[in-house]
């Protein structure tokens, strides 16, 4: 499978999210999406990345956008991690790791000579028609919600 790139088309999901319910990426047609995978809640880069963009909810509502952050760990534990933190973003469960590979963040990783798979921390922008606007992989957590931001606002 080729890598996602700008200009494609997002693969669809529809997953459980925190609180209860679903969310899928048609669920949101009309919208832009910012999709950011990250690899475990209440980690502390994972904790950072969540907080941050719950910093900027309003203005990425002011823009249109829907945060959605995804990652295999179950609905039980996102709903843990938003009310520990006060989280304002959309948590996703993609616990069989389909989502994941769909859009190649499900890879190889390596710590201390051990391989392993795990989520590559990666952003995905989605413009209102369904395509990829912009990709952030092997994202570094600092300042990244607002660079997110400035990029949803040049759309």
């Amino acid at each position: 499978m080729s890598e996602l790139g700008e200009g494609m088309t997002a693969p669809d999901f529809d997953l459980p999210r925190d609180g209860g319910g679903n969310v899928s990426l048609a669920g949101q047609a009309g919208k832009i999406v910012v999709l950011y995978f990250y690899p475990k809640d209440d980690t502390s880069g994972c904790t950072v990345e969540a907080v941050d963009f719950t910093a900027l909810s309003d203005d990425f509502a002011k823009a249109g956008t829907v945060v959605i952050g995804m990652s295999p760990d179950p609905v039980k534990a996102h709903d843990k991690f938003i009310a520990k933190h006060s989280l304002g973003v959309i948590l996703a469960s993609d616990e069989d790791k389909s989502v994941l590979e769909a859009y190649g963040v499900w890879t190889e990783k390596s710590m201390y000579g051990r391989t392993y798979m795990g989520v590559e921390r990666s952003t995905f922008l989605i413009g209102k028609d369904g395509k990829i606007a912009r990709v952030w992989r092997k994202v570094k957590v600092p300042g990244h919600a607002q660079q997110v931001l400035e990029a949803v606002r040049a759309l």
